[in-house]
């Protein structure tokens, strides 16, 4: 079975409890204790309850990233649609899932607390999820400064410091606008061997095979192939200017 049509099962909304979990119980129909909104699974999750949770957390996220600015577009429903590449047959149970979210903004707080319990021992699998939601954001071409709120809140939640805030906002302007420095979360002053050290790091985390094999669904895969990207881009321009390879 495809992680869309296990995120249906009440039985596994209720192992992860939480908000999640409640979410989950409530798309497949079932009646929910409400008690389950919060708290839920303390510690790191693995398996496929790693890939559903974190899935059915992105897709509660993004609804409620959606509706940050007053109003939930159809570039912005488009580009959810494009980051999970949905099947056909599973756009129902999807959109059940992504409309009881939308409905506000209340609450995003306790789904990206879950998430960040969840997958505390895996901070890439966290900045992927980060990746999905600024797209999600720029998708009608406006930042809007209660996107930025919500996207920043969230980082620290996950226990990102500004400077990885910033790093991750910069790599989704484009090579041209952003500081490619920036990009790669190194100072302008740094060594060349920070610089070299940093990237590869950089690669190796966001490498799709590391991902899919740390609970990011592989729906969700363009995201890092495209933040790949802009990190070669970045390093490419940093090495050009310094004079190395």
């Amino acid at each position: 079975m495809s992680i869309w049509g296990k995120i249906a099962g009440v039985g596994l909304g209720a192992a992860l409890g939480g908000p999640i979990g409640a979410l989950i119980g409530l798309a497949a129909g079932h009646a929910v204790d409400r008690g389950v909104d919060s708290g839920g699974i303390e510690g790191p999750v693995r398996g496929p309850e790693a890939s559903v949770a974190f899935t059915v957390g992105v897709i509660a996220l993004a609804a409620k990233m959606a509706k940050a600015d007053g109003q939930v577009t159809r570039s912005e429903v488009d580009a959810f649609k494009t980051m999970f590449q949905v099947p056909p047959a599973e756009v129902k149970n999807v959109g059940r899932i992504f409309d009881l979210a939308r409905q506000d903004v209340a609450g995003f707080e306790s789904y990206a607390k879950q998430i960040g319990r969840m997958f505390r021992d895996r901070p890439n699998v966290l900045e992927d999820l980060l990746d999905g939601l600024f797209r999600i954001a720029m998708a009608d071409s406006v930042f809007h400064p209660s996107e930025e709120q919500f996207l920043r809140r969230v980082a620290e939640i996950f226990g990102f410091a500004e400077h990885d805030f910033l790093r991750i906002k910069a790599s989704h302007l484009g090579p041209d606008m952003a500081d490619p420095y920036t990009v790669l979360g190194v100072a302008h002053d740094a060594t060349e061997e920070e610089i070299r050290k940093t990237y590869r790091r950089l690669v190796k985390e966001n490498h799709p095979d590391t991902l899919i094999a740390q609970g990011v669904p592989e729906e969700m895969i363009q995201s890092a192939t495209e933040k790949i990207a802009s990190i070669n881009v970045a390093y490419d321009n940093v090495a050009k200017a310094r004079g190395f390879n």
